[in-house]
């Protein structure tokens, strides 16, 4: 019996982590979709073209189509994972706790796609930008409910230097939320559907510093029209530069998370957290590349997509690294 138990928790996590990955696919599909402008490719909603979703013809699927129909069908996809788990997770698990985070799952996916719609049915790009900022969310969620149910997770221990440990888990949530801030700052960007404010990296048109003086905009977009590129005006600007100082105050803090797990943690404590904060280095500094790259490619659909996935990824690492500082310095094992 209990070797039964055993493996049906084995199970139940395994498809947790499956509905993670399906949701990080859900959010590379969505990034493509607005890389390439074609989120109203599909003008009618819940319906694709008067057919029922899950009928539209497979060779009507062509063009921007493809790319937002599939979008579609991977987001049902996902609520039907998130609501299985849910119920798996009702009828398998004797926390409470646990048993919520999949309740709340299960709203955050309707709700994801009620946003999704309203993006289509009222045309506002601020729909967009707060469903792209709850997918990264939801996809937050999904990641901790499958790490509340691996079999480690009831094993962790606390840490018995709380003095030193205890700043190491404020970093991590500090961290985890900038790179949430980072996302939204993207994603408003993103759903501006514009060309990029400032075109060159690692300078900002020709500077450190931009002058967004009137004079100044005024040149910059004379430049930008004989090109038959967007207007920019200095908000716009300072958002990408905002991006950008965040980006460095992210580096900072992974970087100094893992050079104090290396010092304080002792390996055979919890060395899961000195390989995940090691793998959050090294996303750090390939999502830093990808950033800059999306720039010199003047926002390419797949390397902007690309950023977004990776970012997904960092902000996963850090509900990851949060949730298990988190865990080691309870004073129970509850």
């Amino acid at each position: 019996m209990a070797q039964r138990s055993t493996s049906s928790a084995r199970w139940l996590n395994r498809f947790a982590w499956f509905t993670a990955v399906a949701t990080l696919l859900l959010i590379c599909s969505g990034g493509m979709v607005t890389s390439k402008g074609v989120g109203l490719a599909v003008p009618d909603w819940p319906t694709t073209f008067g057919y029922n979703m899950f009928l539209f013809p497979v060779s009507k699927w062509i063009g921007g189509v493809l790319f937002e129909h599939t979008h579609r069908l991977i987001a049902s996809a996902v609520g039907f994972l998130t609501i299985g788990l849910a119920i798996w997770l009702w009828r398998a698990e004797d926390r409470p706790a646990v048993r919520a985070l999949g309740l709340l799952a299960v709203g955050g996916v309707i709700l994801q796609g009620i946003l999704g719609g309203l993006r289509v049915t009222m045309l506002k790009d601020q729909i967009g930008i707060v469903h792209a900022c709850l997918a990264q969310a939801f996809l937050g969620l999904i990641v901790l409910i499958a790490i509340v149910t691996t079999n480690s997770w009831r094993s962790l221990a606390p840490d018995v230097d709380l003095r030193k440990t205890t700043p190491i888990k404020t970093l991590a949530i500090a961290t985890t939320i900038a790179i949430y801030l980072q996302l939204a700052l993207g994603a408003t960007m993103r759903h501006q559907h514009k060309d990029l404010a400032i075109l060159d990296f690692p300078t900002a048109n020709s500077a450190w510093i931009p002058d967004t003086s009137a004079a100044a905009l005024a040149k910059i977009n004379a430049w930008r029209d004989a090109r038959a590129l967007s207007d920019v005006d200095a908000v716009q600007i300072w958002l990408q530069m905002a991006h950008r100082f965040l980006a460095v105050l992210i580096g900072v803090g992974v970087i100094t998370f893992a050079a104090r797990i290396r010092q304080v943690q002792n390996a055979s404590r919890v060395p899961i957290l000195s390989g995940l904060s090691v793998w959050w280095v090294v996303l750090f500094f390939l999502q830093f590349t990808l950033g800059a790259w999306t720039i010199w490619s003047n926002k390419a659909a797949d390397i902007a997509t690309a950023h977004v996935a990776v970012g997904a990824i960092m902000l996963s690492f850090g509900v990851s690294a949060w949730a298990i500082c988190s865990r080691v310095l309870k004073p129970g094992n509850g």
